[in-house]
């Protein structure tokens, strides 16, 4: 049974303060198209700027996530995505006038309980998922991050954190589905480290941070010209004090492994980038903002593989990305000129890996060294640059209205001949992509041996 999309039936909006900015601001949540995505706009800004939530436009990581079109950017969105993809909402228009959304309580419990009460509606638009097929990891040693996501059939997330504090230790949890969210996550409320404050403070951070709106762990040992300081830094006339438990104020849990939860909802956030929901399960070590956003650039390259299968291929072959039938519908040349017989790997306006099996009834072998049979090196070439070709054109949203021209060859070099019954793998990859110009590197194998090599500079142009 197909699902369908899902928008907001009305409007409803949130006044508050921003985290770091300090501004106070009005966020206003309203209906979308049925395949608009979820789209942010500066309405305080002269002209309107739409903003897309997707992985395209994130500019800044460093302290929660921040997109931008231009000089136009909208901070700290990442609690308001974990609210929308928790309820399951693919399609919503945002309007914020100012540079950041609220902080809200730190949690993503306001904005979720917002946009159910305000109610949801179905789309005639079928909403598709990216498909985790087989095991994808992302490891970042120097943060001490790693993150699996294996098959699932649902969105499932189970994370560990470890830090070496008494108030956090090691805590873990799962989230089963997203079913699990609103009760169990949304209202996990965002947390810091003491000297993190001080310091985000100090650079011109946090203006509108408060402990209303964040967990605040600090030593049971701290220094008391350190509360001091913090005291003076936000003003506060009340009394701050380290609670046996490690929080400022003994600040009462929501769960008791709360910690560990906000760093689900921060994921579910942050995945919300991918602009498509997802089937797997996310196992994830200590992962942040920085690395989630870096496993999400992963996601939408296996995203962009799977759509291009469904537009190509009729059934889904485990070892071939495009078989010739797809190759047929992507580039223009026919036999005897077509010299790629299947794509095996692809990430898009990354890297391609193409095969070509080489027999004695290529027409070349006719009149090209008839007695000692040889591939022609030029068409060595071109079957390198046809595999480049495939993977430029497929970085367009309408790929059919262009075709790759080849501006210039270079330091082409010719290692061994190539004989009927060998098999050819060219594997190329993108060096520089400006203004409609791509550098390549290709290299032509036959087995584990190079046979030719050189590099490709190619115009895309319209037909």
């Amino acid at each position: 049974m197909k699902e369908l999309k899902k928008t907001i039936k009305g409007t409803v909006s949130y006044k508050g303060i921003g985290l770091h900015s300090g501004q106070v601001s009005t966020i206003k949540f309203k209906p979308a198209g049925k395949d608009e995505g979820i789209v942010f706009i500066r309405t305080d800004l002269e002209s309107k700027p739409e903003i897309p939530a997707d992985i395209d436009h994130v500019i800044d990581i460093s302290r929660g996530t921040t997109i931008g079109v231009g000089k136009a950017t909208v901070a700290t969105i990442e609690h308001v995505l974990a609210a929308i993809k928790g309820l399951n909402i693919d399609n919503i228009r945002i309007e914020v006038n100012g540079p950041e959304v609220p902080v809200a309580d730190g949690s993503a419990i306001i904005y979720l309980e917002l946009l159910k009460k305000v109610g949801m509606v179905e789309q005639d638009s079928e909403r598709e998922y990216l498909e985790i097929e087989k095991p994808l990891s992302f490891s970042a040693p120097a943060d001490n991050v790693d993150i699996v996501i294996v098959p699932s059939d649902d969105l499932k997330v189970t994370f560990m954190v470890d830090y070496q504090q008494k108030a956090l230790g090691t805590q873990y949890t799962t989230m089963q589905s997203l079913e699990d969210f609103e009760e169990d996550f949304a209202s996990a409320r965002t947390f810091c480290f003491l000297h993190e404050i001080i310091m985000l403070k100090e650079a011109g951070l946090i203006k509108g941070g408060s402990l209303e709106n964040a967990l605040v762990v600090a030593n049971p040992d701290t220094p008391p010209e350190e509360i001091k300081k913090l005291r003076e830094m936000f003003q506060y006339h009340d009394e701050i004090y380290v609670g046996s438990d490690g929080l400022l104020n003994h600040t009462p849990l929501r769960f008791y492994n709360e910690f560990v939860r906000h760093k689900v909802v921060d994921l579910i956030g942050d995945v919300a980038l991918l602009g498509v929901p997802i089937k797997g399960h996310f196992l994830a070590a200590r992962s942040g903002h920085k690395t989630n956003v870096e496993l999400v650039k992963k996601l939408r390259k296996l995203h962009k593989k799977q759509e291009l299968q469904k537009i190509y291929q009729k059934k889904k072959l485990s070892e071939v990305v495009f078989d010739i039938n797809a190759i047929h519908k992507i580039l223009p040349h026919r036999y005897p000129f077509l010299l790629v017989d299947k794509i095996i790997e692809f990430d898009a306006g990354e890297r391609i890996v193409g095969l070509k099996n080489v027999t004695i009834n290529e027409p070349f072998f006719n009149g090209h060294f008839p007695g000692h049979p040889v591939m022609p090196g030029v068409l060595i070439i071109e079957a390198m640059a046809q595999t480049g070709g495939i993977m430029l054109l497929n970085a367009l949203d309408d790929p059919y209205k262009h075709v790759a021209y080849f501006a210039s060859i270079n330091n082409v070099k010719f290692r061994q001949p190539v004989n009927p019954g060998d098999t050819l793998r060219f594997e190329l990859k993108v060096l520089s992509m400006k203004r409609g110009l791509a550098k390549m590197h290709g290299d032509a194998y036959v087995g584990s041996n190079i046979v030719c090599e050189g590099d490709f500079l190619a115009k895309v142009v319209k037909k």
